[in-house]
């Protein structure tokens, strides 16, 4: 648990999509990669619609959506002080209209449970606690692991949603059995993307999303890849061009259109 606020030599700043967004991260401890800016660019929010991201870590999906949907107005739940004061601070410095509240899941303060929101985001920790590797800072293992199981993460997305709102999460794919079960006991119209490293390779981690009080038969996407080729076996980047438009620019990546 990270309490004590950052100091200006333990940050770094740092361009995401393509410099479009400037943001504070701590040289050591959890640093974002592509997996929160990826969930970010599939929201389907439009200007004026309001988006809770439970575990908001330092602002990184919720400014990366926000700068690409100008208008749409962020509220972020983070239970570290020094991240949730981070993630204020990056939605501030980037011009964004949100609010962060450093709370627990599942004792959320009255402004955010006296809400309804459009769209509910969450990338929670990978990892359970007894299946972590212990990281080097105490404030990324709480990113990578944690106890609250992803039931009570869905529950409480659920709740925040209003009728027809979507919830959007990314995940492990080796947990997909978890969350799939955790989401079609309270919400409907599923829909499954895998996330592929490369095109020969397992899926490593999924995209799960689903509407409030929506009924529509399960989907399962065909998968996105990451990665251009079978492996890696030369230096630089290779992203395919999909990938690369979205992690250089604010440009969505909507889920594959497939008529129900």
């Amino acid at each position: 648990m990270r309490n004590d606020p950052f100091a200006p030599d333990d940050l770094t700043r740092d361009d995401f999509l393509g410099g479009a967004v400037r943001l504070w991260q701590p040289r050591t401890g959890y640093r974002a990669g592509a997996d929160p800016v990826l969930m970010a660019a599939t929201v389907p929010a439009k200007a004026g619609d309001t988006l809770l991201e439970l575990g908001c870590g330092g602002g990184v999906a919720l400014a990366c959506l926000g700068v690409r949907v100008p208008g749409v107005i962020c509220t972020g739940v983070e239970i570290q002080p020094a991240y949730a004061k981070l993630a204020q601070r990056n939605l501030d410095d980037n011009g964004l209209a949100g609010t962060i509240h450093c709370s627990d899941l599942l004792e959320l303060p009255a402004a955010v449970k006296d809400q309804r929101f459009d769209h509910v985001i969450a990338n929670p920790p990978y990892f359970e606690d007894f299946r972590a590797k212990a990281p080097v800072a105490e404030d990324r293992a709480l990113s990578r692991s944690g106890a609250l199981p992803l039931v009570k993460w869905v529950r409480v997305a659920s709740k925040r949603l209003k009728p027809g709102g979507t919830a959007t999460f990314i995940q492990r794919a080796d947990r997909l059995p978890e969350l799939m079960s955790a989401f079609h006991a309270t919400l409907g119209a599923l829909e499954l993307w895998p996330i592929h490293s490369r095109s020969a390779r397992p899926a490593r981690l999924v995209l799960l999303r689903a509407r409030k009080t929506r009924r529509a038969a399960f989907l399962s996407h065909p998968p996105l890849v990451l990665h251009r080729g079978d492996s890696h076996d030369h230096d630089g980047e290779s992203y395919t061009a999909l990938v690369s438009r979205v992690l250089r620019s604010p440009r969505s990546l909507p889920f594959p259109d497939q008529t129900r």
